[in-house]
């Protein structure tokens, strides 16, 4: 048993004042330094996603002539107009600036495709291609992976379901996510699907103490 650390988006973008600023999104800076510092404690290691979109991806709204928010449909699935969020090389794509990011064994970018959206940190959304995030992991032994991150209902989802259907034991640090919510249930419902899937749903102080 090999467990790491999967940090998902912990982006500009997505913390309050960035472009998809989601709702308390800088309280997870300060779980994943402590869930960092566990596993530097445990020799575990660290990964985190990285959203990293080229400037004409087709999911921004501007560039799909629709209204941000809204839903509709993009290389035969359906998909979510988003505003522009996380631009390659841009200030709102980096990791935020508090995060201990000097313990972070690697990154690995998705949605650098501008034709198909990808919301988990293994494939895009149609499942068309993968990150180099699976065969990393495989490399390095890992069995076993906690996630956390940003957004509840889109990314971590997605990467959650995609760690179990590839075979990991998955744990979710649930007071690490923080959810974009288009609906006002979205993330408690995305959590009730990943516990369903097979994921564990645990408290930072339940990962510190493991």
């Amino acid at each position: 048993m090999k467990t790491a650390l999967l940090l998902i988006d912990l982006q500009n973008d997505f913390c309050p004042g960035g472009a998809l600023g989601v709702a308390e999104g800088e309280a997870t800076i300060a779980v994943a330094n402590q869930a960092i510092e566990a596993c530097l404690s445990r020799n575990e290691i660290v990964v985190a996603s990285q959203d990293w979109h080229p400037a004409n991806h087709r999911s921004f709204a501007i560039n799909s002539n629709a209204e941000v928010g809204t839903l509709g449909e993009l290389e035969g699935l359906q998909q979510v107009w988003w505003p522009i969020h996380c631009v390659q090389e841009t200030f709102g794509a980096e990791l935020h600036p508090q995060l201990q990011r000097q313990h972070i064994a690697a990154v690995f970018r998705k949605g650098e495709n501008p034709d198909i959206d990808s919301y988990s940190a293994f494939f895009d959304n149609g499942h068309r291609a993968q990150t180099a995030l699976h065969g990393w992991l495989k490399e390095h032994g890992v069995t076993h992976l906690a996630i956390m991150g940003l957004a509840t209902d889109y990314c971590v989802k997605f990467s959650v379901l995609d760690a179990l259907h590839l075979g990991y034991q998955t744990q979710v640090i649930i007071d690490g996510c923080r959810g974009v919510n288009l609906q006002p249930q979205d993330s408690q419902q995305a959590l009730a699907q990943m516990q369903q899937s097979g994921a564990e749903l645990v408290t930072l102080s339940q990962f510190i103490r493991r």
